[in-house]
């Protein structure tokens, strides 16, 4: 059974890769590697005991359909995705180029080469800013944006249900993932984090090594336990098994097209994240309190009831291991995967 992962080398792709061939399954990677590393597929290997087939091809590009034309493909999952909110806001055209067009390419070779099954990587950023009474959100909560980064994951889903609305041969399942942090226990694939990093593990992870003088609070007034934010962090291998979960599930057949939440249904503060991160890496985390961001909701964690009772999934990894196992990557790759 292959499965072919568009966009596989990089944070997400990465760690499900490693789920799905230690569940037996055959990999195949396509990647242009403008947000991740070959090096990757080494490490998958390394963990897995597999070395996933690899094709470093634009999946917007002409020579993506050769990864069609050499392998007979069961499932997709598209990955592929530029995913900064800040990075989004400043360079909107890159994000709807790169994010939409090569949705749309991918299901047009999907169609030439009758595939017709997807998992596609949605986001909790389709629902916007939710009002509190609609805490913790379902599945069937309206669609909105504030962001070009959300818009094309609300764009994209708009052109999957399109799709089976024209074709309702096609099995569809919509990802939408919560905070994912996290890495690999063995520490050899995690959170790219080279720079200055746009996501709070990653930035905290920074200041634990010294690389980085503090942790930006954004915002500690809000209505909450701490006056701090509250996210739903979910583990990324939590995130890697739901979406094998789902890959299965599609394979059994009479799937449609289903929307899913994938999140712990538990909300943690910035500073509750701040507590657990010092007690797994032993090392204070220095922070400083900035002014709230436009268009950052007060709380936000997902209901996952769906997840459960369709995908059979649960999550088994809490706030504690999530840090630790950050902390275990970033240690062990202080510079990412540069070396």
């Amino acid at each position: 059974m292959s499965i072919l992962l568009a966009g596989g080398a990089g944070y997400i792709g990465s760690h499900t890769a490693v789920e799905l061939i230690n569940r037996g399954y055959d990999v195949i990677i396509a990647d242009n590697l403008s947000n991740s590393y070959e090096l990757v597929i080494d490490r998958i290997e390394k963990i897995s005991g597999k070395r996933p087939k690899f094709y470093k091809v634009d999946t917007r590009s002409e020579d993506f359909e050769r990864v069609f034309k050499e392998n007979n493909i069961d499932i997709l999952v598209d990955f592929a995705a530029y995913k900064a909110v800040g990075d989004s806001v400043k360079n909107p055209i890159k994000y709807y180029d790169n994010n939409l067009f090569s949705l749309i390419n991918t299901l047009k070779l999907m169609d030439k080469y009758d595939v017709k099954k997807i998992v596609f990587s949605s986001s909790a950023t389709v629902y916007g800013v939710v009002e509190e009474k609609h805490l913790p959100v379902k599945e069937d909560y309206p669609r909105t944006s504030v962001n070009p980064y959300g818009s094309t994951k609300v764009m994209g889903e708009q052109i999957l249900e399109d799709l089976y609305n024209a074709d309702d041969s096609y099995s569809i399942a919509i990802l939408r993932y919560f905070n994912p942090i996290g890495a690999h226990e063995s520490g050899l694939i995690g959170e790219e984090s080279t720079g200055i990093p746009a996501n709070i593990m990653p930035y905290m992870t920074k200041v634990a090594l010294g690389e980085l003088p503090y942790l930006n609070v954004f915002g500690d007034d809000y209505d909450t336990k701490d006056g701090t934010g509250v996210r739903d962090y979910i583990h990324v291998l939590d995130l890697a098994s739901g979406h094998v979960n789902a890959i299965e599930k599609l394979l059994e057949g009479g799937f449609g097209l289903q929307h899913i939440n994938l999140g712990t249904g538990k909300g943690y503060s910035v500073y509750e994240l701040i507590e657990a991160f010092s007690k797994a890496s032993g090392i204070d985390i220095a922070y400083k309190v900035c002014p709230r961001r436009p268009g950052d909701a007060a709380v936000s964690y997902a209901d996952s009831t769906k997840a459960s009772k369709v995908l059979g999934w649960t999550t088994k990894y809490d706030i504690y291991d999530m840090c630790r196992d950050s902390w275990n990557w970033q240690k062990q790759n202080p510079n990412g995967y540069e070396g």
